[in-house]
């Protein structure tokens, strides 16, 4: 349990770790690639030392110093590790590693947390069947655990309708060189954190795979690329960098996170632009963003949270102290994180005096004047991080199961510290 103290203002530097989705998407692609890579500036935390572990099992050579990690990739020849490989609640991990066993000689399970087995794979497995691979959900439920491999991927054409998940898409254009022939990825309808599979294709391309984008907005991987090892700075996380551009906005005062790079392909740098909609100012440096707190506009807004789905809780305790009306829509995936994202915002923002109602694809807030509680984590960082957040400005706020900032921001209890001094 953690008790956050007020503050009246805030003028501070703080700094965030590297990229969570660059630092998991430059692990599995170094692994698949010949030769050696070193990751400078990656994130450390629970999510990444799961997907090491795993990495690992399937043939790759992983050795950490700081936040250095220097890989030997496997040149696309993945082992059986001979046992199952479980992932916690990484859901990232799941959906990038099944069609990493798909692409190796033998089967592999891959379970993970009693949350992640309530989280849906069936569009990555239907894909990757569809594509000629070996893929099934044991249990039928299309949630793992998953048993993937044994004969490679053959290659064609998938199609996504309204994918709840980009990470189908992206866990497929990173094994998709290893397929015996072309991969054509189609996207139909909506989906989620679009942004986030450009991403994939900029860190592919650093690697020397180049993906191919069509007239209609489909994704082409020709078979026969290969990825090379190479030297890979990652930027730093604007998801976590997010939580501290709340407290400039709460608190009326400045704070400046190096290392974010404000033309990132990294979807939640959109923040920003509602964070200035709503009357804060933001300075925009060559590797820094700095933020100052304004006067809120009090008009009722409408936010389409779509493509930066992690920054609807950062927006929720936001909306929670501006006065006027907050609709949070585009956001139904929430339900299937490592909570139910929805459900647990409107129970805890109702838990400190706000007027939360839940929708399948979102929130209505109306903002007032919060006050402390004891907030109910969900084992979830994004909650605890949030709400951390809305404790510097509503006294009495406790944060239950602080420990779980670790899947994310291990080193968050410190640098909150340093808004204090």
């Amino acid at each position: 349990m953690r008790r956050i103290r007020t503050l009246d203002t805030i003028d501070a530097t703080v700094g965030v770790p590297g990229s969570k989705s660059y630092t998991q998407r430059a692990l599995v692609i170094a692994s698949l690639a010949e030769g050696e890579s070193l990751l400078r500036g990656a994130l450390i935390s629970e999510d990444t030392t799961l997907l090491m572990e795993a990495l690992r099992s399937l043939g790759a050579g992983i050795t950490v110093s700081d936040t250095d990690i220097r890989i030997t990739g496997t040149g696309g020849r993945i082992r059986n590790p001979g046992k199952k490989i479980v992932l916690g609640n990484n859901g990232t991990a799941l959906r990038f590693l099944t069609t990493l066993a798909v692409l190796g000689s033998g089967e592999v399970t891959l379970d993970g947390s009693d949350r992640l087995r309530q989280r849906p794979l069936q569009p990555l497995i239907s894909a990757l069947r569809g594509l000629g691979g070996a893929c099934r959900s044991i249990n039928g439920s299309g949630c793992p655990p998953v048993v993937a491999g044994g004969g490679g991927l053959k290659g064609g054409r998938a199609v996504f309708t309204n994918a709840r998940s980009s990470q189908y898409i992206s866990s497929l254009m990173i094994g998709a060189p290893y397929a015996k022939n072309n991969v054509t990825l189609e996207l139909q309808g909506t989906t989620s954190s679009r942004p986030y599979i450009e991403m994939t294709g900029e860190a592919m391309l650093h690697f020397g795979v180049e993906v191919t984008k069509g007239e209609n907005g489909e994704y082409l991987v020709r078979a026969g690329q290969r990825y090379a090892g190479r030297e890979y700075l990652i930027e730093g996380d604007v998801s976590s960098a997010s939580y501290f551009f709340l407290a400039a906005a709460l608190r009326g005062g400045r704070v400046r996170v190096p290392d974010i790079n404000p033309g990132t392909l990294q979807g939640d740098i959109g923040l920003l632009e509602i964070m200035e909609r709503l009357g804060c100012r933001v300075l925009r440096g060559p590797d820094w963003v700095e933020v100052t707190g304004g006067t809120f506009h009090t008009d009722d807004l409408r936010f389409d949270m779509g493509a930066m789905p992690d920054m609807v809780p950062t927006i929720a305790v936001l909306a929670a102290f501006r006065p006027g009306r907050t609709v949070i829509v585009g956001a139904g995936h929430l339900r299937l994180k490592e909570s139910d994202r929805i459900a647990a915002l409107a129970c805890e923002l109702h838990r400190i005096g706000i007027d939360a109602e839940e929708r399948e694809d979102g929130l209505v807030i109306r903002g007032g004047t919060p006050h402390g509680a004891r907030i109910e984590t969900y084992d979830d960082h994004r909650i605890a991080m949030s709400f951390a957040i809305a404790g510097l400005a509503a006294e009495g706020m406790e944060i239950t199961n602080e420990g779980c900032v670790g899947k994310s921001f291990p080193g968050f209890w410190e640098e909150m510290e340093r808004l204090y001094a």
